[in-house]
Parts: structure tokens; sequence; C-alpha cells
């Protein structure tokens, strides 16, 4: 798929791409007598910052080298990420040209042929960083301090993410959590409803809702353009994580078993309990056809005017809302965790891009070492002030992350009962992942069968 299609799910991807070079930026990430800036945004290494310094000595003399990073990240959101480069070349004295584009995805691998790589590209899933490694042999294995780094800020999870064939190549980025429900606390709290613990307990809940109301509860939308049916594959993913257990998951993303293996059908059939229920859904909006139709962005809307009661959608969904909205715990919207079979199991859906490298020059390395630390974490959680952004690292201050939602992901993310299931669809072939998953949850919504679905994405499943 697109990189634009694909930037909509992962966050907002707004603007135009640009090339840009990190010069004399805003963030203030020195200590009193900083660096000493040079027209060029580097400095001199000698100069003190608000960061460890010392971890960079490692890698030698590399003031004055330039790092070329390649990301799908554009603005208005490029600025952040520029601006929390800063610290490092006030360290290093390494300047750092950033170019962005919303076509990544896709000139990546036309520029890995043509001998013309970035040094480092932000590789936006596990699936294209396999292709990467296997297909191309374009990837350079992570240093050691890097792979310490990742060691002692990330569960191992998101080191095995970044790893291919037994190699560690590439530190995990940002991350976001999608195993949510958003709803009104209001709402509930003046018809008397509690968060669910359970799936059992989410069920019993919408059917109260469904009684109570005299119509379905949840909200759903899929329709994104080139990307239309993705938010679906979301809810697939949640339920096998749920009704399989990870390890049924991770084959099933590897296709180590297939795709229509009874688990997987057993978990569409899951979900069907509401998204195929028009008791369930579409609040305000229709009957079940009507969730392919209506926009992704648009549809949690009614939660706000009292035609819907919830809808699961990541955490990115925060900035859907209108300004203004009361997102708070106790206020217009929120979000609770889509819960598992048990209040003891936390299976939870994650995504975020990973940092990949195509050589091994001692600044590039410097870099990738950077990217995987707290001190960058917390720099680009300073440089965020509007939200939106978070980190899996756990040493990460949350007092930094710009508001209670953004703190209330970071949690979820951290907490030590999460086990985290990086989204299928991203780490499954692109005909697949971004191809039949895609139309089969259309083709599902609008009147096929599971067993229909689930056959004909396992018979696209590239034989190689």
């Amino acid at each position: 798929m697109t990189r634009t299609a694909r930037s909509v799910r992962r966050r907002r991807t707004l603007a135009a791409g640009a090339s840009l070079a990190v010069t004399a930026l805003a963030l203030a990430a020195c200590s009193s007598g900083g660096g000493n800036n040079n027209a060029n945004g580097g400095s001199s290494p000698t100069g003190s910052s608000s960061i460890d310094c010392s971890k960079y000595d490692q890698f030698k003399d590399i003031s004055g080298k330039t790092v070329h990073v390649y990301t799908s990240i554009v603005d208005p959101e490029a600025q952040a990420h520029i601006d929390s480069y800063k610290p490092f070349t006030d360290c290093t004295g390494v300047k750092i040209n950033y170019e962005s584009s919303r076509e990544q995805e896709a000139q990546l691998p036309v520029r890995v042929q043509a001998g013309n790589p970035p040094d480092i590209a932000i590789v936006n899933q596990p699936g294209l960083l396999r292709t990467l490694v296997r297909q191309f042999h374009a990837l350079k294995p992570a240093p050691d301090a890097v792979s310490k780094e990742v060691d002692e800020n990330f569960s191992p999870a998101w080191k095995d993410y970044g790893t291919v064939d037994g190699t560690f190549y590439a530190a995990p980025y940002d991350a976001n959590v999608k195993s949510f429900v958003w709803y009104s606390p209001k709402a509930f709290k003046d018809a008397g409803y509690e968060v669910p613990k359970t799936w059992d307990d989410l069920l019993t809940l919408s059917n109260k809702i469904a009684s109570d109301i005299g119509g379905p509860p949840w909200c759903a939308g899929v329709e994104s353009g080139d990307a239309t049916g993705w938010p679906g594959t979301d809810w697939i993913e949640d339920m096998v994580l749920r009704t399989a257990g990870p390890d049924v998951y991770n084959q099933w993303t590897e296709h180590k078993i297939p795709f229509n293996d009874p688990k997987i059908v057993a978990a569409w059939d899951e979900a069907a309990k509401i998204l195929k229920n028009d008791k369930m859904v579409n609040a305000g909006l229709g009957d079940v056809r009507s969730i392919a139709t209506t926009s992704w962005t648009d549809a949690g809307q009614g939660i706000l005017t009292g035609t819907c009661w919830l809808h699961r959608a990541a955490n990115f969904y925060a900035a859907q809302w209108p300004e203004g909205t009361d997102v708070s715990p106790n206020g217009d919207v929120w979000a609770f965790y889509l819960p598992a079979k048990t209040e003891d199991e936390h299976p939870t859906l994650v995504a975020g891009p990973f940092i990949a490298a195509f050589n091994d020059k001692p600044e590039v390395q410097a870099f990738q070492t950077y990217l995987a630390s707290t001190d960058w974490s917390n720099t680009k959680a300073k440089a965020t002030p509007g939200g939106g952004w978070v980190s899996a690292n756990k040493h990460l201050d949350p007092s930094l992350l710009a508001n209670d939602f953004d703190r209330y992901v970071y949690s979820v993310l951290t907490d030590p009962k999460t086990v985290a299931g990086y989204d299928a669809s991203d780490q499954m072939p692109s005909a697949v992942g971004s191809g039949t998953f895609w139309t089969g949850i259309v083709n599902w919504l609008t009147g096929q069968s599971t067993q229909q679905v689930v056959d004909q994405i396992e018979n696209s499943w590239p034989s190689s």
C-alpha cells in the first residue's frame, strides 16, 4: 500500500514531504554554556548538552559528518522529529539531513535497487524490514551499542520485531496502541454503566445498552480512500490475540499456519458478534453494510452527540476529536482497554516504525544509538507539546508527555502485563496485508461469509 494510506493507520500525515537539513533548530536542548552552533546547525562536540554525550565517544571523531535520514513523517509532524535530533548534533557535531516523503515506502526499495539508499530509513512495519533483509540484502545489523540500548529500554517483544532470521537490525522508534474502545465517561456515569473488565463483560454491556436505547450502541467505519478496509483488520487482529493467543497470532502473521486456520475463523466469528450484528452496529450511521462506506475518521463522532456509545480505534483517533473536546477520564470522551477473556490477560495490538541502517559508518551507528536511547525519547516528548506521540521506552519520563491521554497510552505500552502483538497486516506480504485482507474486510461486511473471505485471502498468499 502507499505510505499515504498507511500513515492514516499509524498517526496523521497531513502535508507534502520535504527535504530538510537540521539547522539551528528551535528546541532548547543545551544547558547553560551549550554547544557553539555553526551556520549549518552543527556544533562543537566539546560543547555541553543536556544529554549524556559520553556514550558517543566510542564512535571517535565524527564531527562534521552528515547522516541522511529518509522517512514518511512529513510536515507538520516532521518539525518535532527534526527538533529532537538537535542534542545529538550538539554532542557530536554530526549534521542530520532529514528527507520526508509520502511515497517513502514505495520509493525506498527503488532507491535501494538503484544503489542510492539513505543512511537510515524510518521503516514503518516489520514486513518491509524483512523484505529489505531477505530480498535486497540491504540492511546492516544493528551495532552492539544499539542492542544494549534496546535491551535496557524496551520489552523483548519490541526487539523481536526488529529482528530478522535471528539477527537484530532495527530498534523501535515510536509506538501506537490499537486496543482501545472510545466512549463518553459522562454518558456512562449518567446511565450507570461501568467500564467492562473482560470480553464477555463487554458483550454483556453492549447488549444492555442496546436494550436500554432501543438501537445499536457501536459505531464503526472502514472507508479510508485507497486504504479502505484497514480499520477492520485491526478488529480481527485484536480478536486473534484474544481468542487464540499471542503464539497462534505470531504463527498466523508469518504464515506458519494458514490464514483460514480454524482458530483464525473463530476470531473472525468473535468479531462478527459486534461487526456483523445489526443489533450492535452501526449506531446513527446505518446497518452493518454501512461500515464499509463510513469514513474511519468520522465513524466515532457520534459519541459526542449521543448517537454512539462505543467505538474501537487506536490511540491516534484522539486527533479526530474537534478542538475543545474534553478528552479525560471524566470528560466528553476517553478510551478503555479492549478487554481480553480474563482480567489477568493483557494482549495488546501495537504498531510503530523501526530504525533501519544501510551502512555501518561510525556516524550512522552513533545516530542509531541516540534514537534508541532514553535521551532521545525524552527529547522527542518535549518537542511534541501538541501531543499524540508516545514511545514504548520504559524509561521515558511520562511527565514530559503532552497530556493525560498520552500518559495513559504509555502506561498501557509499558505495563508488565502487556503482551504486545505487532499489527499483523503490517507484517504480512503487501499483497495480503494491504491487499486481500483489506478487500476481504469489505467483502465480509457487505455479505460474504467468514469462510469465503478467509479462503480467498489464504489463496492469495504469495508462494515465495
